[in-house]
């Protein structure tokens, strides 16, 4: 835990901010996630083929263990959370693995998932401290490049919710899916431009709102999800049965945790850059314990992988409300829904195109935050722009072509599959080939010095041209 000196301000991550004002940034949180939170559960429930009540019971669960989660990282005990303005939940990179499970499986495997999440949660977080050591391969060459694929591979999520977010739906692309969108996102744009403070900094939530009162006598509020859900519901261990471990299903479970671990340390850098608090090993190290503690706490409850939540980094560059209290508080939202699944049903109500148009401007704002980063990289030196380029490259490749390594074993697939960890894994291997195999002691080209840094900006403030 970081002391402070009484003398000296808090920093920004650690102020806390009067109670209306929190409630108002925490609940912009949830709503900005709760999409991303509940889609897993949803599509590995019906392939399940769980029952309504089943079904409400798994989400429930999901919910619950999120909302754990984001406490961990964001308040932390002994050396487990980030106690950054980390949003967690399960992570979208299972479902793959786990729908080819319950193929093979041709019946109830649930209990075998959820005993192999258990496992691969233990893994995490005994193996947090000699994964965090990687940070040091992270210099902005290689964190800009990763930052910049978080925001570019969220990019299609919004589109997908800007069509409607079911492609099976015969609504699904349609003008009137597309119209709340582009409603939604001018809405958020024009309060940018004409608000100021704080309303201009929960622009989102006023456009969530706006979205779902116009899309309300649209038809594209559903009211009957409310009726079937129980007012409460209380989490217990095992709902799905005792357990089970079997080696194959631990190994994919193992690989995801990987991955989900890569795009957890990747998350924690660049909300690190982005509250200007650097996450450093020992940050990464207590924010992977977090991952797999909640991961292993998911498996008993019944539900599954946790990592970051990226969408949420954009949140807080877009508001610029950097305090992890306010993220706890949504932490602490999300149990309650967890609890009370009437509650998270309100929140559901939010259309998935209203929730697309929002998503533009906050994975755009990842993406801009990358940029920003390898502008303290040398990119004027040749192997760092090739660095950047191949990266972006194969970072790119399965958002545009989903199916490029449908040919490839599942667990190469898996990891090549996700771009941030493609782009990530092949980012931090070129920076150690081109800056630092065969160098010795000699200081890698990957930064700008910080002198000429400042001396740019002052010439720029200056009206002057750069040098």
């Amino acid at each position: 835990m970081r002391r402070h000196d009484p003398e000296q301000p808090a920093h920004p991550v650690d102020q806390l901010l009067p109670p209306g004002r929190m409630a108002a940034v925490a609940l912009q949180h949830v709503a900005s996630m709760y999409a991303g939170v509940a889609a897993p559960p949803l599509v590995i429930g019906g392939a399940a083929g769980l029952t309504p009540a089943q079904l409400t019971t798994l989400l429930a669960a999901t919910l619950f263990v999120a909302g754990i989660a984001t406490l961990l990282q964001t308040l932390g005990f002994w050396r487990v959370g980030s106690r950054l303005p980390f949003v967690n939940g399960v992570s979208f990179a299972t479902v793959s693995p786990i729908l080819a499970v319950l193929a093979a499986r041709k019946g109830a495997a649930l209990p075998l998932i959820f005993g192999s999440t258990m496992v691969a949660g233990v893994c995490c977080f005994l193996l947090a401290p000699a994964f965090c050591r990687l940070v040091r391969f992270f210099p902005p060459v290689v964190s800009g490049t990763v930052i910049t694929l978080i925001g570019v591979s969220l990019l299609p999520v919004a589109g997908n919710w800007a069509q409607g977010g079911d492609a099976t739906s015969k609504s699904y692309g349609s003008p009137v899916n597309l119209g709340l969108a582009a409603f939604t996102l001018l809405t958020v744009l024009l309060l940018n431009r004409f608000l100021t403070g704080f309303l201009q900094r929960i622009s989102i939530l006023i456009g969530l709102l706006l979205g779902t009162l116009v899309a309300i006598p649209l038809g594209r509020v559903d009211f009957h999800t409310l009726r079937s859900l129980p007012v409460f519901e209380l989490p217990h261990p095992f709902a799905f049965g005792a357990p089970r471990f079997e080696v194959s299903s631990i190994v994919a479970m193992l690989v995801v945790m990987v991955v989900s671990m890569t795009e957890s340390t990747a998350d924690m850098i660049a909300l690190g850059e982005v509250v200007e608090r650097p996450a450093d090993a020992r940050t990464i190290a207590a924010g992977l314990r977090a991952d797999g503690l909640a991961s292993a706490l998911g498996g008993v409850f019944g539900t599954f992988i946790c990592s970051a939540f990226a969408q949420n980094i954009g949140l807080v560059a877009l508001t610029r409300i950097r305090s992890r209290f306010v993220v706890a508080l949504g932490g602490a939202l999300l149990v309650v829904m967890g609890l009370l699944p009437v509650v998270g049903g309100l929140v559901a109500l939010v259309p998935q195109p209203v929730l697309g148009g929002a998503g533009v401007v906050l994975f755009g704002t990842v993406a801009v935050a990358g940029i920003r980063t390898l502008g303290r990289a040398d990119l004027s030196v040749g192997s760092n722009a090739v660095i950047v380029a191949v990266s972006l490259a194969f970072g790119i490749f399965p958002i545009a072509y989903p199916g490029i390594y449908h040919a490839l074993p599942q667990q190469v697939a898996t990891i090549l599959g996700s771009g941030i960890s493609a782009g990530c894994l092949l980012a931090v291997t070129l920076n150690l080939l081109f800056n630092h195999v065969g160098r010795g002691r000699e200081v890698p080209p990957a930064y700008v010095p910080q002198a000429q840094i400042e001396a740019l900006g002052r010439v720029e403030r200056l009206g002057e041209p750069a040098a």
